[in-house]
């Protein structure tokens, strides 16, 4: 093929690809690379042809222009994973502090209630938790280990079901929230009794102390990270409930966008609980003051990344 026939063939799309790499247009990533492809096939077509003309020049310097832009995506990629770490999520968790707040004060209120009911009817432990736990929980406290339910099956499969159960419970909080976030709240409410029945019986036989510095030391993570994902799934509910300017369906998305990135923040946390309660909690024995620097250490990280972190970036950013 003649050249001037090789380049009529082809300068529309080299004009197209160079417009887009001299102007620096936002070009889609899988766009950028099919057109680089196509570069270095005419580039070695016209090496091959036209060894020592001014279109090999040309050519050879578009391909080094999007060589140079796909690599820059490529870094850019990393940047965009930082950036979702460290500005979106906060900015996310910033944006929904209201139906966290309110998954807190929920889950709390449930708290006391499975305590007070414990207290005043013997029977409710019983109902709430099922006899043949209490009547376990109880030989176990009568032997000297009232955490031991912590010690049985294997470390590593206890660790997996556990964060299995955990996700479980914090992906219903999260999706029942569509349910006006009555399921969600349902979700808070049940588990913050349980939680309460379940201290009060350690209560009741005189040995919180001692339990508490076994179930907390993933109970610190586990619940503060079930109490989150109800805080997303009461903000879904409210986005339906009061879409504000927006339609129903489009506050609906927006709330579902920035819930998920929060979401996705607990998987980590989950990952450490379950490593805790798996391998950790069923040593609680040996020493209290670890038991007590691990839950330290829990509630510390949980309290600056989802509030301490947020607050600071809005007051730099100006977050409303």
């Amino acid at each position: 093929m003649r050249e001037a026939s090789f380049i009529e063939r082809n300068k529309e799309k080299w004009i197209l690809i160079e417009n887009n790499l001299r102007n620096k247009i936002n070009v889609d990533p899988d766009v950028l690379a099919s057109d680089y492809i196509e570069l270095t096939n005419d580039l070695a077509y016209a090496q091959t042809f036209y060894p020592r003309s001014k279109t090999k020049d040309y050519l050879n310097e578009l391909a080094i222009l999007a060589h140079q832009q796909l690599y820059r995506d490529q870094k850019s990629s990393e940047n965009q994973f930082k950036r979702f770490v460290q500005q979106e999520i906060p900015e996310a968790i910033w944006q929904l502090r209201r139906p966290l707040l309110y998954s807190l004060l929920i889950f709390c209120l449930a708290i006391a209630i499975g305590f007070i009911s414990a207290q005043y009817d013997l029977d409710f432990v019983r109902l709430i938790l099922g006899d043949y736990y209490v009547d376990m929980s109880i030989a176990n406290i009568e032997s000297g280990n009232p955490a031991g339910v912590y010690q049985g099956g294997s470390e590593v499969g206890s660790a997996l079901a556990i964060t299995i159960n955990n996700v479980r419970v914090a992906f219903l909080a999260f999706v029942l929230g569509v349910f006006y976030s009555i399921g969600t709240g349902y979700i808070l409410f049940s588990n913050g009794i349980m939680v309460g029945a379940f201290h009060h019986l350690f209560f009741r036989y005189g040995v919180m102390q001692e339990a508490m510095s076994a179930i907390w030391i993933h109970g610190a993570i586990e619940l503060s990270v079930i109490v989150i994902a109800g805080g997303c799934g009461l903000a879904i509910g409210n986005s339906i409930l009061f879409p504000k300017s927006y339609t129903r369906l489009e506050s609906f998305k927006r709330a579902m966008k920035t819930a998920s990135k929060v979401l996705v923040s607990t998987i980590p946390f989950f990952i450490v609980a379950g490593f805790l309660e798996g391998f950790v909690t069923r040593h609680y024995q040996v020493s209290i003051w670890l038991c007590i620097s691990i839950i330290i250490a829990s509630f510390t990280a949980i309290i600056y990344f989802y509030i301490i972190r947020p607050y600071q970036l809005a007051r730099i950013n100006g977050w409303k």
